[in-house]
C-alpha cells in the first residue's frame, strides 16, 4: 500500500447501466482508469459491472457488443452510472422513470454520463441538484428540467449526484474520483499510464492557477529521473520560484516537491522492475540513486516491499 492512500471501503463498485447505441468511448474512459488504479495498487480498489434493462446484450454506436453481468433490477452497489448516448428521447419513458427511481434506492450515489443526465432528470432524480449534460443538449436540458440547476461544466459532483458531459470528460472525472479516494499522487500515477500525443500524461485536473506549474514540474521530473535536479534548479526549469513551486505542490498534490520527485523516480523504478530483466543496481542508476541499497530502502518505504520481492511475486 502506498503511503499516500486514504482508507476507504474496498472495493468500490460501479454498476454501469448501458443502452443500445451507448458511447464505447465514454465507457472505456470510465472503466480503464479504474482498471489502471487496481493494477497500480496491485489490489482491487474498484469493481465494475455492466447491466441492461432486460439483461440482454447491447451494442455501442460503433457496433461493439457488450454482454452484461445481469439486469439492473438484480444489481446494487456504491455507484450507479447511467450511460445512454444520442437517441435518449426514444429511450425515455414513464416505465423507465419508475424503474430508475425504484432501483436508485439501492445505491449510495447516482451518476449520469453523456446523455444519462437526461434520464436521471426525467425520473426526478436530479431535482434540486446542480448538473451538466452533453453540451449539445444543455439548452434543451435546462428548459426541460426547471428543477435542475443546469451548468456548462465538464463534470459536476453535487452531494450524491454526479453528472458528466461526455467521453473526454469521463476520464477527468474518474481521475478526480480516484484522487478523492486515494490521494492525488495515486491519481497522478494512473493518469500517467495513459499517454497523450506529446508523450506525457493527461493534464491533471489540479485546479486553476497552479495546474500549469504542477504539470510543467512533473514533465521536468519525468525527463530528469536519471539525473534529478535540486529543487531550486527544478523551480528555475519550470519558470517559477522555489516558494511558488512548493506552494503549488502542497495545494495540488498535498506533498512537497522532494516527495513528488521521489515518487516519480520510484514509480519509474517499479515499472523497470516489473517490465524488464535489468539488474536492480542498473535500475537504481537509471532512477537517480547512487546504489541499489539506497533505492531499495526508498522503494520499500513507498510500496511496502523490496524490488526483488516484487519480481518474485509479480506485484
Amino acid at each position: 500500500m502506498q503511503n499516500s492512500e486514504k482508507i476507504v471501503a474496498l472495493p468500490h463498485r460501479f454498476d454501469i447501466f448501458l443502452f443500445e447505441a451507448f458511447s464505447n468511448h465514454c465507457l472505456a474512459n470510465t472503466v480503464e482508469p479504474l482498471r489502471a488504479a487496481n493494477m497500480h495498487a496491485d489490489r482491487s480498489l474498484y469493481e465494475w459491472r455492466f447491466c441492461t434493462l432486460d439483461g440482454g446484450p447491447v451494442h455501442s454506436s460503433s457496433g461493439l457488443q457488450v454482454a452484461p453481468h445481469g439486469r439492473l433490477s438484480d444489481m446494487s452497489g456504491h455507484t450507479l452510472v447511467v450511460m445512454p448516448s444520442y437517441g435518449v428521447r426514444q429511450i425515455a419513458s414513464r416505465d423507465l422513470d419508475r424503474i430508475l427511481y425504484k432501483n436508485s434506492a439501492r445505491y449510495g450515489r447516482l451518476a449520469g454520463f453523456d446523455m444519462g443526465s437526461w434520464l436521471l432528470g426525467q425520473a426526478g432524480l436530479l431535482d434540486g441538484y446542480r448538473a451538466t449534460i452533453h453540451w449539445d443538449e444543455l439548452g434543451s436540458f435546462a428548459e426541460r428540467f426547471s428543477e435542475v440547476e443546469a451548468v456548462r461544466e465538464r463534470f459536476v459532483i453535487d452531494r450524491d449526484r454526479i453528472t458528466c458531459s461526455g467521453a473526454m470528460a469521463a476520464f477527468d472525472l474518474i481521475i478526480h474520483l480516484i484522487a478523492g479516494d486515494y490521494g492525488p499522487l495515486m491519481a497522478m500515477d494512473v493518469a500517467q499510464l495513459f499517454m497523450s500525443h506529446n508523450g506525457s500524461g493527461h493534464t491533471m485536473p489540479f485546479g486553476t492557477g497552479g495546474g500549469r506549474i504542477i504539470n510543467r514540474a512533473l514533465a521536468v521530473m519525468q525527463d530528469t529521473v536519471e539525473t534529478p535536479l535540486a529543487i531550486p534548479a527544478l523551480a528555475r526549469a519550470v519558470g517559477c520560484t522555489q516558494k511558488t513551486l512548493e506552494t503549488r505542490m502542497a495545494s495540488g498534490l498535498q506533498a512537497t516537491p522532494q516527495a513528488v520527485y521521489r515518487h516519480v523516480r520510484l514509480t519509474r523504478a517499479r515499472q523497470l522492475v516489473m517490465d524488464t530483466d535489468l539488474p536492480i543496481s542498473e535500475i537504481a542508476q537509471r532512477c537517480g540513486y547512487e546504489n541499489a541499497s539506497a533505492m531499495t530502502r526508498a522503494y520499500r518505504l513507498l510500496f511496502g516491499h523490496a524490488p526483488s520481492a516484487a519480481r518474485r511475486t509479480g506485484g
